[in-house]
């Protein structure tokens, strides 16, 4: 096909479009040298466009009229920010591709007044000499960590059997004090203590347990960057706690228990209980890691979720280190959290390593917030909790509601039955019951409504299921219900 070459030059030099007077606001807002790259973009574009055919000698004069508009919604693009919110229609709480936990709003104000000043991170106010920043939260790790408040974590639950070895390592796995440290992600916790405990030597864990989650994260490719050697047991299905047995040697090192966060294994099973495992390790003076992945600090059954271990019970039962994430069960932001016997921790945080893998002043600002919500039992003002204490009935009003002001012919809406999921890798067989609001368009597919739903500020995040679109409340705050009502009708409209 033969271009008009003439077309190209009816196109405006990059310095004359930028003295346009359409642009002269812009130019003040921006400044020229944000103008004159958005201007080089657009003229780009139509370049591309004639060449493609796609812009014909009819078509030019046309485009050119909405050159100064084209530069405009470049600027906001280029200008504006990338990562934005969006409201979560999904009904997956922890949504690893949404950012998981949302933070408290009393976690936001801790932040913002912490990072917009200097701050005593690593100051000791009271001597005025250097301090350690993670007194800030083991202070409040050690309180909920303790068993003299046992109902505050794990009401209801019945105390885990603490086996009575006459060896020094179980006595003090059940007497020692409880430290924690912070380190940026679940996967530098492993490292770490992998790296601090075994390096060199043996770590013993079942085959059951090699995990991968998301991000192509495995247990045995953080084992052999922390320079600890794997020894696997057992099979797929079935490990013992002789399997353990027979396998320590005296180059073991560390027994690891891993969760299995993000699957489960049905059916021809077995696998030794934690008691078993602490046992072991105390028989052998060996320490035990337990690889918890989510890590709750709160009593799941209250919501409905049975069978996912917490922080406290892998600690009341004499497992020595427990490893566990700060943005799932916890609530709070992106962190890797290793809770444990204080000689065991202490050697962590004394690792060079530790200083590579450690977290800022807004890490640490986001996790003393959200920890006093849970020493204050303030349950409700952590969304994620918020979030998996909401009733179906609750969900259902709130559902009705919306319904009501999306009228027919343009949306057909049906509330049926469904299931939330916790999501980011934690209690993957627990789902919690909902109402879904099953939503089609007279004039759009399923998949052009929320793709739209997607394009519009903010965006809307849904699932597509049998030819609808489905919301599930759960995951949208209650004040979002109105706008996310009117993004429905809007984009049901265009």
């Amino acid at each position: 096909m033969k271009v008009d070459s003439g077309l190209y030059r009816q196109l405006p030099a990059v310095d004359e479009l930028v003295r346009d007077p359409a642009l002269g606001e812009l130019v003040s807002e921006h400044g020229q040298t944000a103008v004159t790259d958005a201007c080089r973009v657009v003229l780009s574009r139509l370049r591309e466009e004639i060449s493609a055919g796609d812009l014909e000698a009819g078509k030019l004069p046309l485009a050119l009229l909405g050159v100064a508009e084209a530069v405009r919604n470049e600027l906001r693009r280029s200008l504006g920010y990338s990562l934005r919110p969006v409201i979560n229609a999904t009904g997956v709480i922890l949504h690893t591709n949404l950012g998981r936990a949302p933070l408290a709003e009393k976690t936001l104000d801790h932040i913002r007044e912490t990072a917009g000043a200097y701050s005593n991170l690593e100051f000791n106010l009271e001597t005025g000499d250097r301090g350690k920043r993670d007194v800030h939260v083991d202070r409040l790790f050690r309180k909920l960590l303790s068993d003299e408040d046992g109902e505050l974590r794990s009401a209801g639950r019945a105390r885990a059997p603490v086996p009575t070895q006459a060896d020094s390592t179980q006595a003090d796995s059940t007497r020692a004090e409880i430290s924690t440290i912070v380190v940026n992600n679940n996967a530098a916790a492993v490292l770490l203590a992998l790296n601090t405990l075994a390096e060199g030597g043996e770590v013993i864990v079942s085959r059951g347990e090699l995990v991968e989650i998301g991000g192509s994260f495995r247990i045995p490719d953080v084992m052999a960057k922390s320079g600890a050697v794997l020894r696997e047991v057992g099979t797929t299905n079935r490990t013992r706690i002789s399997d353990y047995e027979r396998a320590i040697n005296e180059r073991t090192k560390l027994l690891l228990k891993v969760h299995r966060s993000n699957f489960e294994i049905t059916g021809f099973t077995e696998q030794p209980p934690i008691r078993e495992l602490v046992a072991l390790a105390g028989k052998h003076k060996l320490p035990l890691m337990e690889d918890l992945g989510s890590g709750a600090l709160f009593d799941l059954r209250s919501v409905g979720i049975n069978d996912e271990p917490g922080v406290l019970d892998s600690l009341r039962s004499g497992v020595h280190v427990v490893t566990y994430s700060g943005d799932k069960l916890l609530g709070g932001p992106q962190a890797g959290l290793i809770s444990g016997r204080e000689d065991l921790v202490q050697k962590m945080r004394s690792n060079s390593l530790f200083r590579a893998l450690r977290v800022d002043k807004l890490t640490y600002a986001a996790l003393e917030a959200t920890l006093l919500a849970y020493l204050k039992r303030d349950y409700d003002s952590v969304p994620a909790l918020r979030m998996m204490a909401l009733t179906k009935a609750e969900i259902t009003q709130r559902a009705e509601a919306l319904a009501l002001h999306c009228e027919p012919p343009k949306l057909k809406v049906e509330l049926i039955d469904g299931e939330s999921l916790v999501g980011g890798g934690s209690a993957p067989s627990a789902v919690l019951p909902t109402t879904l609001l099953a939503i089609t368009a007279s004039d759009l597919s399923a998949n052009e409504l929320a793709a739209r739903l997607r394009a519009s500020d903010p965006p809307v995040i849904a699932r597509v299921e049998e030819g609808r679109v489905v919301l599930d409340l759960r995951t949208v705050w209650i004040e979002q219900d109105k706008l996310l009502t009117q993004l429905l009708v809007r984009a049901a409209a265009l």
